[in-house]
């Protein structure tokens, strides 16, 4: 089995995630085209996790985290992590 294309669970929905999948940057008001890929996601887990909503952002909208367990982050998920620090 690959990640090309595979099914989540995120937000009570399913959605089709995987670097096959063509998609949107999920930042309000960007347009960038992006794949549903793991290089894109907020988190370290399809669908969502303690520290990553499960997004998917382009390089402009996802930052490096501060470890490779909690994954790079998305701009709400950085800030509610420094937050919590």
């Amino acid at each position: 089995m690959g990640y090309a294309s595979y099914t989540i669970q995120r937000n009570g929905e399913t959605i089709e995630a995987g670097y096959g999948i063509d998609a949107t940057c999920e930042e309000p008001g960007c347009d960038a085209d992006i794949d549903r890929g793991l290089a894109h996601l907020c988190g370290q887990t399809p669908g969502g996790d303690e520290n990553g909503c499960g997004g998917y952002y382009c390089g402009s909208h996802l930052y490096i985290g501060p470890s490779e367990e909690i994954g790079d982050l998305c701009g709400r998920c950085i800030a509610a992590l420094t937050r919590q620090q």
